[in-house]
């Protein structure tokens, strides 16, 4: 059986062994795509931002595969209130941003917000480095298979006021789907789920992985949702 090591231990391995036939698809997209692909806003030529790291967590619930998601607390200064993946910047104990310390620091984060359990995850591969202009942050996404599940929740209220999955059956349904268009006249896809809006980043990764993937259906880009869609 593959698992990764303690995320205070040693490498963390990538492995593609064991996983389930449906995530054959999600391997030959992370395989192929690239950082064009996912989004315009790629990491400063220079070298500018700070390293930081997510985990794309698909696991098998009772509706099939799922995505872990958590909801950041409204009180915090960036992103208050905004469902993301699990992640955040790169600690120095990480170790290199240019070997195994972005998988490192995905992991450690997710268990820090959600409780999850490391050594029951498998990264299976990882997605190009993108940019996050607004925070200035280089964010590489770590792509994990939930191979041993284990309890989640909040575990600093003052850092995350929820963690949920979804169904991707959910996310690929085009009643959920919809676009938002921000103060700065940004426009991006956005996904209603889980009594949540789902948007920005995190929503243009999942766009994207559904859509190299082959899950995406059609959807009506015409439809928009105000970021303050529930007040």
């Amino acid at each position: 059986m593959t698992r990764t090591s303690d995320t205070r231990g040693g490498a963390v391995t990538v492995s593609k062994e064991g996983l389930p036939d449906w995530l054959d698809a999600v391997v030959r997209a992370v395989e192929t795509v690239q950082p064009q692909q996912l989004s315009r806003f790629l990491p400063p030529a220079d070298g500018a931002g700070r390293q930081s790291a997510v985990l794309v967590l698909f696991g098998e619930g009772e509706r099939g595969p799922e995505l872990l998601l958590m909801e950041r607390a409204s009180s915090l200064r960036s992103h208050a209130g905004q469902p993301s993946f699990p992640g955040g910047a790169l600690d120095p104990e990480d170790g290199d941003p240019k070997a195994d310390g972005p998988l490192r620091a995905a992991l450690r984060e997710a268990e820090e917000e959600t409780g999850l359990d490391p050594s029951g995850v498998q990264v299976f591969g990882v997605l190009p480095k993108l940019y996050i202009p607004v925070s200035g942050f280089v964010v590489t996404p770590v792509m994990g298979w939930w191979r041993e599940p284990s309890p989640v929740g909040v575990v600093d209220p003052n850092e995350t006021a929820r963690v949920f999955t979804v169904p991707v059956a959910d996310l690929t349904n085009p009643d959920n789907r919809a676009t938002t268009v921000h103060p700065s006249g940004h426009r991006g896809p956005a996904f209603l789920v889980e009594s949540a809006l789902v948007w920005g980043f995190t929503a243009g990764i999942i766009d994207r992985l559904l859509h190299y993937s082959g899950w995406e259906r059609p959807w009506d880009r015409g439809k928009q949702v105000p970021l303050d869609w529930r007040s």
